[in-house]
């Protein structure tokens, strides 16, 4: 039967799993595979798995229960293999650099912030900040503007807004930068123009959360800043 991998650990982890179950329904129960110096955290597969909240809320109680105690990788959610020699070859495999990642990932967790810009606060701001898009809009608002006007005061917008979001991102990221180990730039998604997650040490945690709500604070109810952690550091795996 197919085997389901939750995280890696090392050989001297406690894995204290006591109470803890792993996926499918009914919840399979956890065991760990020793190769060399490693270990993984594995249970049976079951079979038609797919990203039902049980069993994702499963996945991830597993990876917090294991951060508790010591460092872990976590895989992600669906990480399946062949069975227990697979594992064990993967292990010994690439132990050197699976013992490497964990040496970097101890004592730390991650931290996830997307920011987004109120449209319309961001569109006053150019107005107000930019002659040329206040002179173009008092135009076309009072009937005197072209057709062309109005393109070239959307596209000036446009323009204005990806350079201030792009500044804004900079600057978030460089204001946290003292407080992490590392960081990890993603797409955003929908209204947000920043996603980036980050490795925060435990010893520099408490200022890395301040220097976050003084950012928030800074920035006011026109940008949102939404940071969600700690999390297990799926994004440095």
């Amino acid at each position: 039967m197919a085997v389901y991998v939750y995280s890696i650990i090392s050989e001297d982890h406690p894995a204290r799993l006591d109470g803890v179950h792993g996926v499918g329904d009914p919840p399979a129960a956890l065991r760990t595979v020793t190769g060399g110096r490693l270990c993984a955290v594995v249970s049976e597969a079951p079979e038609g798995l797919r990203a039902r909240r049980r069993d994702v809320a499963a996945h991830q109680e597993v990876q917090e229960r294991l951060m508790a105690d010591g460092a872990v990788l976590p895989l992600r959610f669906g990480m399946t293999t062949e069975d227990d020699d697979a594992v064990r070859a993967a292990l010994e495999g690439r132990a050197a650099e699976y013992a490497e990642r964990l040496r970097s990932l101890d004592g730390t967790t991650e931290y996830n912030l997307k920011c987004s810009w109120e449209e319309a606060a961001l569109l006053r701001r150019i107005l107000l900040e930019s002659d040329e898009a206040r002179e173009l809009n008092t135009a076309i608002r009072d009937g005197s503007g072209t057709p062309q006007m109005s393109l070239a005061l959307g596209e000036l917008v446009a323009r204005e807004a990806e350079t201030r979001q792009e500044a804004l991102a900079k600057g978030i990221v460089e204001a946290l930068h003292p407080y992490v180990s590392d960081e990890s730039v993603s797409a955003p998604g929908g209204e947000d123009f920043l996603s980036v997650s980050f490795l925060v040490p435990a010893d520099k945690e408490e200022m890395f959360l301040a220097t976050g709500i003084s950012l928030a604070n800074q920035l006011g109810e026109e940008c949102e800043i939404r940071l969600r952690g700690p999390l297990p550091p799926y994004s440095f795996v």
